[in-house]
């Protein structure tokens, strides 16, 4: 016997008494999704422009995802890190062919996969150069997860506030900038962690020729280059990974969020040089890599790896920035400008963007606000051009209404 359905109003009581209150959660519950439509108790439909924090890649409760959860499911849910297993293998095939990186650990989240980088990174420095080398170099305004090692990488001050102390040895710079990074990177420094777009940060790009410069003073002085992509990476961008539109390619590379849409994965790939450096004992996961979870990042791996899906993330994703760019002509008192890539979409507000994430979802659209005045758009891969056309007719009335 199951209990009654729960009402909204409900929900939130229950979840007051009971829920830790370290999230700002929006008064909002939903108990149905099906592609970009969620569904609260009351029956009311939401357009999902968040999509699970660029998570849920092709939308909400795809059918395919169950049918692969209930096979799996049927034949082997968990054994343990202490043995192999066929999709672990296979998805760790798959991902370090498309990436040209040579070895993959899964984990349970984003955040640890930063945490596995920051750790390989470290184990590196020491082996090759010394104790003396075990530094890491981050970006202002950067997101690399809520772990204490992720929070240390993490270039927020907000982000950061109440658990010093950090952990010892992280150095931030500003995003963009090769010359700062160049007087940071010295002899104590054992790599570099960049987002390819900072997505917390803003939506914000790197300048035109930045990615190569830094793999260039990465390999000069020695220190690993790690590509946080557990935002932008597996078709967020219209490309198997952003990397493919900067010129330079990482030593370490991290995934999550797409990865298992939905489901907790999160992976660590890495070339042969950087990953030697954690040996047995060094690094371990009881639940990461267990059959149930590689089985369906398997498939959703493959399905955004394939060449026509991508392009039409690409398409989708200039649909959309050409439709969001009338904007900025239409209130130029309210928006400042577009930027981002593919389905990575920022609206740059010259206002807040938070009293508009309140009015648009009002109007049944959730878009979230992120760097206090950007729009952030984060849509399942798989929206469609009427679904953006619906999107961009509200946001261009609530910003009428301002």
């Amino acid at each position: 016997m199951t209990d009654s359905p729960m009402s909204t109003s409900a929900i939130l009581a229950l979840a007051d008494q009971c829920l830790l209150k370290n999230v700002n959660r929006i008064p909002l519950s939903f108990v149905k999704g099906e592609g970009l439509k969620l569904w609260d108790p009351e029956g009311r439909v939401y357009w999902d422009f968040i999509g699970g924090i660029a998570v849920c890649a092709f939308g909400h409760a795809p059918p395919f995802m169950a049918e692969v959860l209930h096979k799996q499911a049927q034949e082997l849910v968990h054994v343990s890190n202490l043995f192999y297993n066929e999709p672990m293998v296979r998805l760790a095939a798959k991902l370090t062919e498309a990436s040209g990186l040579a070895r993959a650990f899964f984990a349970n989240s984003g955040a640890e996969a930063n945490e596995t980088a920051f750790k390989m990174a470290r184990k590196y420095g020491k082996d090759k150069y010394g104790e003396g080398r075990y530094k890491i170099v981050s970006a202002h305004n950067s997101f690399h997860g809520r772990t204490l090692g992720a929070v240390s990488l993490t270039g927020q001050p907000s982000v950061q506030a109440g658990f010093a102390p950090l952990v010892p040895g992280t150095l931030f710079v500003p995003f963009g900038d090769i010359k700062a990074l160049d007087e940071a990177l010295d002899e104590t420094v054992a790599g570099v962690i960049l987002e390819p777009i900072q997505g917390e940060g803003g939506v914000t790009l790197p300048p035109e020729g930045y990615f190569p410069r830094v793999k260039a003073l990465c390999q000069e002085r020695g220190a690993l280059l790690i590509f946080d992509e557990v935002q932008t990476g597996l078709g967020r961008t219209g490309t198997d990974f952003a990397f493919r539109h900067f010129g330079a390619t990482p030593d370490i590379m991290t995934l999550g969020k797409a990865l298992g849409s939905g489901y907790p994965v999160g992976a660590c790939l890495a070339t042969e040089e950087a990953a030697a450096a954690l040996g047995p004992g060094t690094h371990s996961t009881t639940v990461g890599g267990a059959p149930l979870g590689m089985a369906v990042a398997l498939e959703l791996v493959a399905r955004i790896l394939e060449p026509a899906f991508l392009q039409r993330v690409a398409s989708v994703g200039d649909y959309f920035k050409k439709g969001l760019l009338t904007l900025p002509k239409s209130y130029p008192a309210l928006v400042e400008g577009v930027r981002g890539l593919g389905l990575l979409l920022g609206l740059n507000l010259k206002i807040p963007a938070a009293p508009l994430t309140v009015l648009l979802r009002e109007r049944g659209f959730l878009v979230n606000a992120t760097a206090g005045t950007v729009l952030r758009f984060v849509p399942p891969l798989t929206v469609t051009e009427k679904e953006i056309d619906l999107l961009l007719e509200a946001l261009s009335a609530v910003l009428a209404s301002q």
